[in-house]
């Protein structure tokens, strides 16, 4: 059975446990992902589930996503993305639903999503450097400092820290546990935090 799902950041809340301790938790709402096409080795070149989910009107699809729905005879979804098997072995055909029944509370999981973005930032707020002297006259309290080079190699080297864009990237967590698995609401309690801002899409799968 697949252990993997897509769904939607839904926020954060604080539950409690059997002892009354309070637990930070981040809700995601996963509705059932309909297979819309079984990929292969043969065919296709790897294994994999592509899977529609969300809920869209079928005159805001354009004639290619039309198309693949038509073909599987599936409902239309708003989004479509691609569940990687680890073998060939699928028990799953066209139409079938993947939904937080695969979870169970206590599960460890990795979560992929992307991270809110925070527009151009220095290098202070990037990388947390420390200021400058903020005395005599300084002019340099927030700025990176010099990034020259000699006369070897006469260049800035790949990978230096400098200013820039900062967040909008794609993360993963490290391993977080099921808090609870609510399938009436088709929601996910994890513990802890998870990327992305509230209402963007995550991909959740068992260590």
């Amino acid at each position: 059975m697949v252990k993997a799902i897509y769904g939607k950041k839904v926020g954060s809340t604080q539950i409690y446990d059997e002892n009354g301790s309070a637990l930070c938790v981040t809700a995601i709402e996963a509705k059932p992902c309909k297979v819309i096409q079984v990929k292969n080795t043969t065919s296709d070149g790897y294994d994999a589930l592509k899977v529609g989910f969300g809920e869209v009107k079928e005159k805001n699809l354009n004639k290619p996503k039309k198309g693949e729905f038509s073909k599987a005879k599936v409902e239309p979804a708003k989004y479509l993305k691609e569940i990687r098997l680890t073998d060939s072995d699928n028990e799953y055909k066209v139409g079938d639903n993947i939904d937080v029944s695969i979870f169970n509370v206590g599960d460890i999981v990795k979560i992929t999503g992307t991270s809110k973005g925070k527009g151009f930032a220095g290098v202070i707020k990037k990388y947390n450097f420390h200021r400058g002297p903020v005395t005599h006259g300084s002019h340099s309290i927030r700025k990176p400092g010099s990034v020259g080079m000699c006369s070897t190699p006469k260049k800035i080297m790949k990978g230096k820290k400098m200013p820039g864009r900062m967040g909008g990237e794609r993360v993963t967590t490290p391993g977080t546990k099921i808090v609870d698995v609510l399938l009436e609401q088709n929601l996910i309690l994890i513990k802890g935090s998870v990327p992305g801002a509230k209402g963007s899409v995550v991909y959740i799968r068992k260590v």
